[in-house]
């Protein structure tokens, strides 16, 4: 059913990311992200212009779509294992632990997926550790980067 037109947009703070079971893995990857980033497409234009065209100017075909890498910056969970065990699939060249990542923007009772980004074969691409340093005030914030052949984006 789609959401029908509001008056306010939705909150971008309501949003869950789903990195689901993939490959030999059969458990869902459980965190809680405090910032996605990078979800975006390109398709590229090729301009063509045959010798005896008559129309001064090229004609525009259209090319491959690429899909931007996403950033998940998140805090530091306890089961950093199944995380690293997925990356490490990816760098030894496993094709079985591509995985369908579900980002979801919910309604502002937080229970109902107003939006999904599904991004296909996706795979671990850059882990980065948190930062250490004596402030009490920081969190320690881990960053993943994720790369992936495909996004559907679709309203229920």
């Amino acid at each position: 059913m789609p959401t029908q037109p509001r008056e306010r947009p939705f909150n971008v703070f309501r949003f869950q990311v789903d990195l689901g079971p993939g490959g030999p893995s059969t458990t869902d990857f459980k965190a809680g992200f405090q910032e996605v980033s990078g979800l975006g497409a390109e398709t590229h234009i090729a301009e063509y212009r045959a010798g005896n065209d008559l129309e001064n100017g090229p004609l525009k075909i259209t090319g491959l779509s690429k899909y931007n890498d996403v950033t998940l910056k998140r805090g530091l969970i306890a089961d950093i294992t199944t995380l690293y065990a997925w990356w490490d699939s990816v760098r030894n060249g496993s094709q079985d632990e591509l995985r369908t990542v579900r980002i979801q923007l919910m309604d502002d009772t937080g229970k109902n997926v107003v939006q999904q980004w599904a991004l296909t074969n996706a795979r671990l691409v850059k882990y980065t550790a948190p930062a250490f340093n004596g402030k009490a005030t920081d969190v320690a914030i881990e960053e993943v980067v994720i790369s992936h052949e495909k996004m559907v984006v679709t309203t229920p």
